[in-house]
């Protein structure tokens, strides 16, 4: 796979804000086109991930005649609108990669990726999703994703709960498994946490580091998507060691093996016979939490997602 020794300024927005993290271990420079109050989409170094030298910010209305290597575009929006409006035919003529964060919304096997650019390159974070898109007449690859847990963070598991981690899930509903959550929860005791989680009862919010911390203390992780690529949510809870019970569905099926190093089924009942097992087997949760740490550490390792996307910056800039 062909590599460069040459720094890139790489200019992208900040669009999900821990894979943007992680993705600034990659040895370049990183620039984020940012607007006024940091809106979504174009915030800047926010929030309280701790954000390295090499992750830069350049106000919207400086960046035409701003020197950059390539361009990374990581939403539809981005792509077709903000590339046509804020950037100069210069940097519109630079190398660049689509990162697809998400399978297609509009239908889940029939849709066409909306770039359709031979000179593009498109990456996918999952097989999975890469599967259902039709990418057309884009290159494309895959590059899983790699994840870092803080040092000394391990699976503690004496509280006899289980933990969901979904973002704003009462506006997201079916899709992100609402309902699905909602029947557990009135069998199982879970509790809730990211954003907006107090309107559906929940915790609320924990921070971006104090999560792997925070989450330790229950018994499982129960992951109630039906339609995604694969939350980085559920690779972190593997990383300490929490035992995984989740929906059958999209990459996850192929991430944990059912009774091993983890729980899965597209019956949601049979979930909740196997969170009600792990509740009353504390040892049994260990065991399994351990298989899945093992098998995260091997397949998501940050040193490979690392490797991966230098490889791809490479590719498209040599």
């Amino acid at each position: 796979m062909p590599r460069t020794d040459r720094r890139l300024r790489i200019l992208t927005w900040h669009v999900h804000g821990n894979y943007l993290y992680y993705l600034s271990q990659v040895p370049h420079d990183f620039w984020l086109v940012t607007r006024p109050g940091d809106p979504p989409g174009h915030a800047g170094r926010v929030g309280q991930l701790p954000w390295g030298g090499n992750v830069h910010e350049v106000p919207e209305a400086q960046l035409r005649g701003r020197p950059f290597d390539c361009v990374l575009y990581q939403s539809a929006r981005h792509y077709l609108e903000d590339r046509l409006r804020v950037l100069d035919d210069d940097q519109r003529a630079l190398p660049a990669i689509f990162l697809e964060h998400d399978p297609p919304r509009e239908h889940p096997t029939d849709t066409l990726h909306p770039v359709q650019d031979e000179r593009i390159l498109l990456v996918h974070v999952t097989h999975f999703d890469a599967l259902m898109w039709d990418s057309g007449i884009t290159p494309s690859r895959v590059i899983e994703h790699g994840v870092l847990v803080p040092g000394g963070v391990r699976y503690i598991g004496d509280q006899p709960r289980g933990i969901v981690v979904v973002n704003n899930m009462r506006r997201r509903g079916r899709r992100l498994g609402l309902d699905v959550f909602e029947a557990a929860r009135r069998q199982v005791p879970l509790d809730l946490v990211g954003m907006d989680a107090r309107s559906l009862g929940g915790l609320g919010e924990v921070g971006n580091l104090e999560l792997a911390g925070f989450t330790s203390r229950y018994r499982l992780f129960f992951n109630p998507i039906r339609y995604t690529s694969l939350g980085l949510s559920v690779i972190e809870a593997m990383m300490v060691g929490l035992p995984v019970v989740a929906l059958a569905t999209t990459e996850v099926a192929t991430v944990l093996r059912d009774g091993e190093s983890g729980f899965l089924h597209t019956d949601p009942a049979r979930l909740v016979e196997d969170m009600h097992r792990l509740l009353a087997d504390p040892d049994m949760a260990r065991e399994v939490g351990s298989a899945g740490r093992r098998l995260a550490r091997e397949r998501f390792a940050i040193d490979r997602f690392v490797g991966d996307w230098l490889a791809a910056f490479a590719h498209v800039t040599t």
